[in-house]
């Protein structure tokens, strides 16, 4: 099953400059294995060690953010897209 993973500009070096990859996987965490696999070092940046989401990283199965559904447990099938966007934090001054 091939899953789109959009790729934020600040990760894209580790994909060679793409914004868009395509790895497998049935759930997100699954998905983000194989990208590891394929992309090594881009996991660590997205997840704490224990697996778990890092808090200043969001993340959308078509447009839905994991936290409000499943998490990493999150169902992905074939032709979704998972897009990986960093929190970004700020107010007025």
């Amino acid at each position: 099953m091939a899953v789109k993973v959009r790729i934020p500009t600040p990760l894209r070096k580790l994909t060679g400059g793409k914004e868009e990859v395509y790895v497998q996987g049935g759930s997100v965490t699954a998905v983000l294995d194989d990208l590891e696999r394929n992309y090594p070092g881009i996991k660590e940046r997205i997840c704490e060690g224990d697996g778990k989401l890092r808090r200043f990283v969001n993340l959308y199965v078509n447009d839905e953010d994991i936290r409000f559904k499943e998490n990493m447990n999150t169902q992905i099938k074939d032709s979704d897209e998972l897009s990986i966007v960093p929190a970004i934090a700020g107010g007025f001054f």
